[in-house]
């Protein structure tokens, strides 16, 4: 009879993201993650197989996980609008420095010229866009928005989200947060209804 795995591999996950997004996918080592996981490169080796085996597993359980992320946002925010915003945000709460920005640059890199890594951010692209199509026709429906087009608007989320983060590792002003929230704001206060809007939100 085999040993009862101790840590879940959606723990193993977390800490391997953690190390990654301090040191970069190309310069992490087994033993970084299992120092910071409490197992042994071995152990990780029989989980996953290679550094390669274990980078797959992360990107599928962060694609696997949008779903489950939007839905807890939606959870812990009774209004749309909000929840459209905690979600454009959520990704500040996993960097706190420029240089971990730029770690998570160079994963990028490697999913966009290694096929088995694109199909799992394509996939997680793909329902990063459909939450956000979600909870705009949400706030349309609850009259935070004026009618629009909510596909080409989620993308322009997606996109303002993703661009404004690493605007602010160059600029470098204030939290990610607050940087990342502005310039959100400017995008999305145009397709506001002017009641819902207090006066220096119009400013």
């Amino acid at each position: 009879m085999s040993r009862p795995r101790t840590i879940a591999d959606g723990d193993i996950l977390l800490g391997a993201g953690r190390v990654i997004s301090r040191v970069g996918p190309t310069r992490f080592t087994l033993a970084d993650v299992g120092k910071a996981v409490g197992l042994s490169p071995g152990a990780l080796v029989k989980r996953f197989g290679s550094r390669r085996g274990l980078l797959l597993a992360l990107s599928r359980h962060s694609s696997e996980s949008v779903d489950a992320c939007f839905a807890a946002i939606r959870s812990a925010n009774p209004d749309p609008f909000d929840a459209i915003v905690a979600a454009a945000l959520e990704m500040t709460r996993y960097v706190e420095t420029p240089a971990e920005v730029a770690n998570h640059l160079a994963f990028f890199q490697i999913d966009l010229s290694d096929p088995d890594f694109y199909a799992l951010m394509r996939d997680s692209h793909t329902r990063i866009e459909d939450g956000y199509r979600a909870l705009l026709r949400e706030a349309v429906a609850a009259g935070d928005l004026i009618k629009c087009d909510t596909a080409r608007l989620a993308r322009a989320v997606s996109a303002m989200a993703t661009g404004s983060l690493l605007g602010w590792a160059v600029g470098r002003r204030g939290s990610a947060e607050s940087w990342v929230r502005r310039d959100l704001m400017t995008l999305l206060n145009r397709y506001r209804q002017n009641s819902a809007m207090s006066p220096r939100q119009r400013r």
